[in-house]
């Protein structure tokens, strides 16, 4: 079967096609039915740009839980038996894809809280910000062995255990794809959040299948962490958008793709979320202030020096036989000609995030 291939066409009718139990991961970014009835608009007068697209419009709540039902159904063919699925949506859907989930034999293990670090405003003022989505995470039956990397998920969070409310930005910047100046596509997400899931729930080699690629997130988290990927898609727009985005990056390689606190009054912010923002990329080297020692990053947010493994602040303290080390000033990367330290990156994430 080929894979790393993005599939044009309907969702159902391409996964039908695909064979059974072939895949190790489905991560499914479903239309959320958003239901809007007019346009939405800012207190100056500006139209916000909102999903008003074909893709996420149904005739009502029967209609969207057959489509639902449906999809479901052939990703619970596609699925290896210890395989798993992560879904998202808002209010608007969850609720029901849950439902569905459950309705068709699968075993849920979490939902999941984002926290959008920057989410849109009420421009209204007549409810509360929505500044979250849910993310449900079910095994394909209740016997089903689940892949869960525990330990990298462990590493990447400053080896805490990883919580179910993960704060992360919405695209916005650089990582915001956009065509002749407008955004390629509404509901883009960000490369961080796949990066976890990915990390946390397969491992090198694996097929992840998603069924709503859109701009082809999840293929190029896939590619840059070493698993295989099948994308479907029916929009061409999204589909040119995604094969250029996915060939132009460079995929990990050696022992950079391998897996295994903040300052007083500061919200916490782990290396590993440096890491998977793209911050600080796996594979790159860390050095001491007067490059006495040096370490390489890995994909978990844990680094390696020599035959050891560790956060960051394990492996500054092991550095100088201490029995503990600040690692965000003993690290750091290379500017050019200078260092500088990961404590400056950190700054940058707080201020480019809100954190």
């Amino acid at each position: 079967m080929d894979v790393n291939r993005i599939i044009l066409g309907d969702c159902i009718a391409a996964m039908r096609a695909l064979p059974d139990a072939c895949a190790d991961l489905v991560f499914a970014d479903p239309p959320y039915n958003l239901q809007l009835a007019q346009d939405l608009h800012r207190p100056e007068g500006g139209k916000v740009a909102a999903v008003d697209d074909d893709w996420d419009k149904f005739s009502g709540f029967a209609s969207y839980d057959d489509f639902t039902r449906a999809w479901l159904a052939e990703a619970r063919r596609l699925l290896k038996p210890e395989g798993a699925i992560w879904t998202i949506g808002s209010y608007h859907n969850i609720f029901r894809v849950g439902t569905a989930l459950q309705d068709q034999g699968f075993w849920i293990l979490n939902d999941i809280v984002w926290r959008k670090a920057n989410p849109m405003p009420n421009f209204k003022g007549t409810r509360f910000t929505n500044a979250h989505e849910t993310l449900i995470w079910a095994a394909k039956s209740e016997n089903s062995r689940a892949t869960f990397n525990y330990h990298a998920m462990k590493a990447m969070n400053d080896e805490l255990q990883m919580r179910s409310d993960w704060l992360i930005p919405i695209c916005t910047g650089g990582e915001r794809l956009k065509t002749d100046g407008v955004k390629a596509h509404p509901t883009q997400k960000p490369e961080a959040l796949l990066y976890r899931i990915l990390l946390a729930c397969t491992n090198v080699g694996d097929l992840v299948i998603d069924p709503f690629f859109g701009t082809g997130t999840t293929g190029a988290v896939a590619k840059l962490l070493g698993r295989n990927f099948i994308g479907i898609e029916r929009e061409p727009k999204y589909v040119a958008v995604a094969e250029a985005r996915i060939a132009g990056l460079l995929p990990l390689s050696g022992g950079a793709m391998a897996v295994s606190g903040g300052k007083r009054g500061e919200t916490r912010v782990p290396f590993g979320s440096l890491v998977a923002a793209g911050y600080v990329r796996p594979g790159t080297r860390l050095f001491s202030a007067q490059r006495r020692h040096q370490a390489e990053v890995r994909a978990d947010g844990s680094i390696a020096m020599g035959d050891k493994t560790g956060s960051i602040h394990q492996l500054g303290a092991a550095a100088q036989g201490l029995p503990s080390c600040n690692g965000w000033t003993f690290w750091h990367v290379e500017d050019g000609s200078t260092l500088r330290s990961i404590d400056e990156m950190r700054v940058i994430f707080r201020q480019q995030t809100g954190d």
